[in-house]
């Protein structure tokens, strides 16, 4: 099906939705989809809308300020067509745009509604998973250089050392399915190398970013013995179900059928090709324009 015949109007997506309150899945390409996948094996039955921003993808190297003005409105969207909640799960966007979306916009556009990300679930847990006390990040470049994980962790965990190493190649090889072949080995062992020649001890090795899931074999082969390496959806999945039982006043305003639906910015013959392999079976998208 081509990328015209699968695009829907505003008015008539808006219409759609409005009989429905689905949980808002949002990430600039395909890595939320390893996320989707987890939060709905543990939320089954809810309605979920996922959307991937693919025509501005990647984020990892944008500025805070595009990263920022990209994913408001990707929430905007998300809220217009009755998402009550959103989970951002991308790393760069939690990095980047969270915190100024919560603080400054969520009361303007929608305050009864909530944004969450991917960043917060992890950090308040992760420092309990090491002996050593001292964890490694393997990210994007603009979530290594946010920050933000070293701050998160250190108000949960003040006395556990951080140590993070960007890895710009790993996503392109995951979306070009190049990821599991020896020319991924490469890469892969030099972001490794690089971060564990920080220093020594590093017990535990947090994948922080959604894409680098789908590399987890490869990475565990370059690992050194003894390290732990932690993935993210499980975590997010487990934490959204303890937050809907906290705060029933979000929970009853979803919507249970079990809808589920997929917008792409980009081709839908694109998205749908690669996103079943981060979702693990076969998507069907619309096209969405943000423009």
């Amino acid at each position: 099906m081509s990328r015209k015949s699968r695009r829907a109007s505003p008015g008539f997506l808006f219409l759609q939705m409005a009989k429905r309150h689905p949980i808002g899945v949002f990430d600039s390409g395909y890595g939320g989809l390893t996320v989707l996948g987890e939060v709905v094996q543990a939320l089954p039955g809810y309605d979920y809308l996922y959307l991937g921003d693919n025509a501005r993808a990647p984020y990892g190297s944008r500025s805070f300020e595009s990263v920022y003005r990209y994913t408001l409105g990707c929430v905007k969207w998300l809220f217009d067509q009755g998402c009550p909640l959103i989970v951002l799960a991308c790393n760069t966007a939690s990095a980047k745009a969270l915190r100024t979306i919560q603080q400054k916009d969520l009361q303007h556009i929608a305050p009864d509604n909530r944004v969450l990300g991917v960043i917060r679930p992890t950090t308040e847990i992760i420092g309990n998973f090491t002996r050593s006390g001292k964890i490694g990040i393997l990210a994007t470049t603009g979530t290594v250089q946010s920050g933000s994980y070293r701050i998160e962790i250190e108000k949960f965990f003040p006395q556990v050392g951080v140590f993070q190493q960007a890895c710009p190649m790993w996503v392109p090889l995951v979306e070009n399915n190049e990821h599991l072949g020896p020319g991924a080995d490469y890469f892969v062992r030099e972001g490794i190398d690089k971060l564990m020649s920080q220093e020594e001890g590093i017990d535990i090795v947090l994948l922080a970013c959604t894409h680098y899931p789908l590399m987890i074999d490869k990475i565990r082969e370059f690992m050194p013995p003894g390290v732990q390496v932690m993935t993210q959806g499980n975590i997010v999945a487990i934490s959204l179900a303890d937050y809907l039982k906290r705060h029933p006043e979000i929970e009853s305003r979803l919507t249970q059928n079990g809808d589920m639906h997929f917008y792409t910015t980009d081709s839908t013959e694109d998205f749908d090709a690669h996103a079943s392999i981060f979702y693990g079976k076969p998507v069907q998208s619309s096209y969405l324009s943000l423009t």
